[in-house]
């Protein structure tokens, strides 16, 4: 025997439980429909965000209104110009970063060891977005180096607050480490409740220790001076055009080094130059950390 359909007609009219049927369906089309309205609420503001990339994209794309700076970015070490056939190290650090802060005394020695002319360093100053007063560390490098580019790894280093000299870098370290260091003073929680005109002073008077009292007016203009302003943020958008997501971060020759967000120490500088470099009577002056 079959069983009679829901939609049975029974002298021309449905049966009661094709009715329930009927409601049933029309219930479940309604809920799909609420739910689909519901997502489309939802997604609207990441579509509105998603069209306004588009467009903003297009709209670049076809000005073409690229800032190109007028020379490369990034502070050469000790002012020593490439040399043709020296391998090149970028870094990429926050002066607020205790990664880059651990990571430049072992990038310092490494330099000192094989000599400029063999290895080149370009220190990119790149403002975490996380560290609060990081953009105006890093507006004070440049303005530095407009006034006096020999001092600009001397504030970097007090910045650190790195004093290598000849003692021995692990027993540094482990110095350091516990000192209350300079650099802290401009976290973000020793800083919280002060306003960025006392943070700015602060570090005026930081960076006029390193270049010398009669800087200080040019320091002082310097963080109102657009010219400086400009170039802390191409040195970060530089940083975003090499994926630079962390610091320290570093590129040789070009190409990106593993685990960056992490200091490479001596043998691990070692282990990645030697082979481009070769190795000659500098190994007679080797450092080492151990």
């Amino acid at each position: 025997m079959v069983n009679p359909s829901p939609y049975q007609l029974v002298h021309g009219r449905l049966t009661a439980s094709a009715l329930d049927h009927r409601r049933e369906r029309a219930a479940r089309e309604k809920e799909m429909v609420g739910r689909k309205g519901e997502i489309l609420v939802r997604l609207r503001p990441m579509i509105f965000v998603f069209i306004c990339l588009c467009s903003s994209s297009l709209l670049w794309s076809a000005r073409g209104q690229v800032i190109i700076p007028s020379e490369y970015d990034g502070f050469l070490y000790k002012g020593h110009s490439i040399k043709p056939g020296s391998v090149v190290i970028e870094a990429f650090f926050d002066p607020l970063c205790p990664d880059s802060r651990d990571s430049w005394p072992y990038l310092k020695e490494i330099i000192r060891f094989y000599t400029p002319h063999r290895v080149s360093l370009i220190v990119h100053p790149f403002a975490l977005p996380y560290h609060d007063n990081s953009f105006m560390a890093c507006r004070a490098l440049h303005i530095a180096n407009k006034l006096n580019a020999s001092a600009t790894y001397h504030l970097l280093e007090n910045l650190f607050k790195y004093q290598v000299g000849s003692a021995s870098l692990t027993y540094w370290l482990a110095q350091a480490r516990k000192e209350k260091k300079i650099q802290e003073k401009f976290y973000n929680e020793p800083t919280f409740h002060s306003s960025r005109a006392s943070v700015v002073n602060k570090m005026t008077k930081l960076a006029a220790k390193v270049l010398g009292n009669s800087s200080l007016p040019g320091l002082e203009s310097g963080f109102s001076d657009r010219e400086t302003d400009i170039a802390t943020r191409i040195s970060f958008k530089y940083g975003c055009s090499r994926a630079v997501t962390g610091t320290p971060f570093f590129l040789v020759n070009g190409f990106v080094m593993p685990n960056p967000g992490s200091p490479i120490d001596y043998n691990g500088w070692r282990s990645i130059l030697d082979p481009l470099v070769g190795k000659n009577k500098g190994d007679q002056a080797s450092f080492s950390i151990l």
